[in-house]
């Protein structure tokens, strides 16, 4: 009795060729039609694992680790300086989803940076800004300005600790005038004090010291001070009765 066999039903060439091509596990370069190039490892045709990306346009450079065709995980993002031939960093810390998330540095330039809480590409969370005129602000960030509880040192030694909204000195405060050995401690919106008091602070070792001293200001009587109000307040109210 003839042995009838089933055939396997092959699959389309094109099929095995579209496999063969598919990007999987380290590559030493794959070069983009824009002329971008990249070297370090793959997963289903995508950027996965340890690689370098190279951006033709800008030059830009990124060392680090990928996650499905993204930058996640820790890298450093660079960019070439002209003048010095050579690359300057941008960016070192955590990614996610292709944005800088974490903690992480970020250099504005040569005397200016940002080491701190990152997310969605946005200075948020805790951080400390090193800007260019010697100027430090440490504390809590929000949408890429300063928000909530912080502190600002001036380069001449003076001192903001308070409350911030939207990157101004917002809600209560103080001051610190060292040079000249006075503290104002007060409420403030957008930037500007709005009321508070003044009070002499460490006025004997101020470099540039105010010409005389701010009197302090005492009830002589508080007892009887108290003991007035009680009586107005009460003939207030057999008035009304």
């Amino acid at each position: 009795m003839p042995i009838s066999k089933c055939l396997q039903k092959s699959e389309p060439l094109w099929k095995e060729w579209d496999q063969k091509a598919q990007k999987n596990g380290l590559r030493h370069q794959v070069n983009a039609v824009n002329g971008d190039c990249y070297v370090g490892q793959w997963k289903d045709n995508m950027k996965h694992g340890k690689g370098t990306q190279i951006w033709k346009k800008k030059g830009a450079i990124y060392e680090g680790d990928w996650k499905f065709g993204k930058r996640d995980g820790y890298g450093t993002l660079s960019n070439p300086d002209q003048e010095k031939g050579k690359y300057r960093k941008v960016y070192s810390g955590w990614w996610k989803d292709d944005k800088k998330s974490g903690y992480g540095i970020q250099f504005f330039g040569p005397k200016e940076y940002y080491e701190g809480e990152w997310c969605g590409d946005q200075r948020s969370g805790w951080g400390r800004m090193y800007y260019s005129n010697g100027d430090i602000y440490e504390g809590q960030w929000l949408k890429d300005k300063p928000n909530g509880e912080g502190m600002l040192r001036l380069k001449n030694g003076n001192r903001y600790e308070g409350y911030w909204q939207r990157g101004m000195k917002n809600g209560s405060g103080r001051f610190f005038h060292l040079d000249h050995g006075q503290l104002f401690e007060g409420f403030w919106v957008d930037d500007v004090a709005k009321c508070g008091t003044m009070i002499d602070f460490g006025r004997d070792e101020a470099p540039e010291p105010t010409q005389f001293p701010i009197p302090k200001i005492e009830i002589l009587d508080p007892n009887g001070v108290l003991e007035e109000a009680l009586a107005m307040f009460k003939k207030t109210e057999e008035d009304e009765d």
